[in-house]
């Protein structure tokens, strides 16, 4: 099949170079040259593990391109992917201005029978739109079909090649046998491929990232009332993912959930919920939760330390919302160290990857270092933010002999309280029992 994907951001970049490392002729395409020349040569602009060398192999083999002229790539295409950026709006809703864009270039460039897929994350109601842009401008036949992408940024090869599910929205026979014949080589192992009618797809992708958000809200709840009785996260959230009813998946507390899903999505469904005159209370008590909760190391360095905290520096492991990405979209990390700076503090900040991304974002107000130590030297406390596995097991003696105090606040709980304790720091977590207390 010859595939044209519209979009190359995270979802259109891996999504085409997956279905090109299938023996798939796939075409990309992005209205930045630039970009678009760098992918020609196998460089990736983000930082996701392995999909540097699938890029460079399937563009080697011919069977990846990239290019700025959509109607090219459209011109005798079996599939046309739309993978463009839905942004929230001032009001939550997600911005569909680039999707209709595109949806209308697809149809005038258009030259025979077409499958136009969604694969941006888009509300109920999203192909419908499609369908009646792209019936304006053609009298050739398509079918729009919407098959939302499920990804986790750091994981995103093995989501898309060994996915839980493929989810197909479409009223087609025809566009559902083609979907299922692109997908057939990911799913050898038996995971289904669910036909569905296309609201119900759209739905599904909400519905799925606002029930993660929801556990991940709940159990940072349960975290801070844990705090508050002596009792230990750790052990209670083991205990409940024992149940084979909840899991253990998306039970683990910490500073909250960022990047360019959850809190995106989350708030999408609730607009989309206002705009049929109905209100998500658990939802919205979700997003409530989580923006709470990325405060919540800033409470414990005002506790320590008082509210004026000029004169201290404090050292920061961790920017990007979650390991393996450079993404810093609505990570907890921004909010954290801009509050501690306008209590008068200064921030010094590592992160293996996103870097760049955090220099850009903070310019002179954080100093960003590039190795993980040079990051402690006379600061106040190191607070880890993203739960890196460089940070896991870090150097406790060197640590504890370059800070000025010996206090960390760990709001990833990746380190064992007794143990720091013995060891003669103070230690703050998340959902127990702080130093003070002990």
């Amino acid at each position: 099949m010859k595939i044209a994907v519209v979009g190359t951001g995270y979802v259109g970049l891996v999504a085409g170079t997956c279905f090109a490392d299938t023996g798939q002729d796939v075409v990309c395409v992005d209205k930045d040259q630039s970009k678009v020349e760098a992918l020609n040569r196998g460089e990736v602009p983000i930082y996701e593990p392995g999909l540097d060398h699938l890029i460079h192999r399937n563009v080697e083999e011919g069977r990846l391109k990239f290019t700025t002229d959509l109607a090219s790539s459209i011109d005798g295409a079996d599939i046309a992917f739309i993978a463009v950026g839905t942004p929230q709006s001032h009001d939550g809703q997600a911005d569909l201005r680039a999707v209709q864009i595109v949806a209308e270039e697809i149809g005038k460039a258009m030259t025979g029978p077409l499958v136009i897929v969604n694969k941006s994350t888009v509300p109920v109601g999203t192909a419908k739109m499609v369908h009646d842009i792209v019936a304006k401008v053609t009298d050739l036949p398509y079918d729009v079909v919407s098959n939302p992408e499920f990804l986790k940024e750091g994981a995103a090869i093995d989501d898309f090649t060994k996915p839980d599910r493929v989810v197909i929205g479409t009223d087609s026979d025809r566009a559902a046998k083609l979907m299922k014949d692109l997908y057939g080589p990911f799913v050898r192992s038996g995971k289904p491929i669910m036909i569905m009618d296309p609201p119900s797809a759209e739905m599904t992708k909400y519905a799925s990232n606002a029930m993660l958000a929801t556990k991940i809200s709940f159990m940072n709840e349960i975290a801070r009332l844990c705090e508050e009785v002596g009792a230990d996260v750790t052990k209670v959230r083991n205990g409940m993912g024992s149940d084979s009813r909840i899991g253990h998946s998306f039970l683990f507390p910490g500073v909250g959930y960022g990047g360019s899903c959850f809190p995106k999505d989350v708030r999408a469904i609730m607009a989309t919920a206002r705009n049929n005159d109905m209100s998500l209370q658990i939802l919205e008590s979700v997003d409530r939760v989580n923006e709470a909760q990325k405060m919540v190391l800033v409470e414990k360095v005002v506790r320590r330390f008082g509210e004026d905290l000029t004169g201290h520096t404090f050292a920061m492991w961790g920017l990007a919302f979650k390991p393996e990405t450079d993404d810093m979209r609505e990570a907890p990390s921004v909010v954290v160290a801009n509050a501690l700076i306008a209590r008068g503090a200064k921030i010094v900040a590592y992160d293996p990857e996103a870097r760049e991304v955090a220099a850009q974002i903070f310019g002179d107000s954080v100093k960003i270092v590039e190795k993980s130590y040079q990051a402690l030297p006379g600061a106040s406390a190191l607070l880890v933010v993203t739960e890196w596995n460089e940070f896991r097991q870090p150097d406790f003696g060197r640590i504890r002999d370059a800070l000025s105090e010996p206090v960390i606040l760990d709001g990833r709980n990746l380190y064992d309280p007794a143990t720091l304790l013995e060891q003669g720091f103070e230690y703050y977590g998340i959902g127990v029992r702080d130093s003070s207390y002990v």
